[in-house]
């Protein structure tokens, strides 16, 4: 097949690609600078340049969408991550150009658009401790979360006769290359790591080559208007995860400090309101999505993406630490 490519450059994105291109794909990667095409074409692509900024709400006006011609499918993982912010900056750089995309897409005769969500979808449903996608996704608590949903239901209701929408929602990602944890290092290594409950809530993530897998899959497989939760398949509490994970950096964080939740939840309500109410572009230590993120037990069914795509997670925690060790594969320059 012949599959366009957007956030090609990024983590997720290079592995995306090099998935791709392991398997026999021509795959295209929108580029928005000249190091951006070097990373794709490391990757196994083809860079084509261009901006995703440059289209139009009706999909038409891009130089560069001339080239979805020639291709069979999107993969769309280009995205702004970030859990602070406003709905409006998310919908300009998020939802409209997703929306753009699938609507020039389907305008050029692509067969299947394949979108990268995030779990954090449902993050509005606290109470559910294990999530799958029948469950109510209430009201996401973050900006950039709550327009992943309507990003989701607006390519997912304008699907037509000849284009298919099928929608990923992975976690945390995580695997060699990501700069993510890095930051977290270096917040560890300043004394800031501290943990909610010890660390005890259970968690889904997912290595990034068993997303790339599942984008593949994705491509021929799965029901139309199909939406996934794509994880490891293996639950694990945060501090069994994060421990091994930051002392690939060096860093030992299983002597830090920790808070009960019952502390946790009303000084991240009030820090995370008063940063808000000050209008603070940057968020503060504690956040209402951190406290969901660190002191709930969130766990995702993939029974669906088995059956429906035949997603069989390979890479585990074992596996993922030692490559991380070993060397980084590619570089995180934009979030997928």
């Amino acid at each position: 097949m012949r599959v366009f490519v957007t956030g090609g450059s990024g983590f997720v994105g290079q592995h995306v690609v090099r998935r791709l291109a392991t398997e026999g794909h021509q795959v295209l990667g929108l580029a928005r600078s000249g190091r951006a095409a070097e990373l794709i074409s490391a990757a196994g692509g083809r860079p084509v340049m261009g901006d995703l900024a440059d289209l139009a709400p009706n999909g038409e006006q891009a130089e560069w969408t001339g080239v979805l011609n020639e291709c069979d499918a999107v993969i769309h993982g280009a995205a702004r991550m970030e859990f602070w912010g406003p709905d409006t900056g998310f919908r300009r750089d998020n939802y409209v150009p997703t929306v753009a995309l699938h609507v020039a897409a389907a305008a050029a005769g692509v067969g299947r658009f394949v979108l990268i969500s995030a779990a954090s979808v449902s993050s509005g449903s606290q109470r559910a401790a294990v999530v799958d996608e029948g469950t109510d996704n209430g009201r996401p608590n973050t900006a950039y979360s709550r327009v992943k949903l309507a990003t989701e239901q607006a390519v997912l209701s304008a699907d037509t006769p000849t284009m298919s929408t099928v929608v990923l929602r992975p976690p945390f990602i995580w695997g060699a290359g990501m700069t993510t944890v890095t930051e977290l290092a270096d917040l560890a290594r300043a004394g800031g790591w501290t943990w909610i409950d010890r660390g005890r809530h259970v968690m889904d993530f997912v290595h990034v080559d068993n997303l790339a897998a599942a984008a593949d899959l994705a491509l021929t497989r799965g029901r139309a208007a199909g939406v996934y939760y794509i994880t490891d398949g293996r639950p694990i509490s945060i501090r069994d995860f994060m421990t091994p994970l930051l002392a690939t950096q060096g860093v030992d964080v299983s002597r830090a400090p920790s808070v009960p939740l019952w502390v946790a939840a009303p000084l991240g309500a009030a820090l995370d309101g008063g940063a808000r109410l000050l209008r603070r572009p940057s968020p503060p230590m504690l956040t209402n999505w951190l406290v969901t993120f660190l002191g709930h037990d969130r766990s995702y069914d993939i029974t669906a993406a088995r059956a429906d795509l035949g997603y069989s997670p390979d890479v585990d925690l074992t596996q993922g630490l030692a490559e991380m060790i070993s060397g980084p594969v590619g570089a995180d320059h934009t979030s997928g």
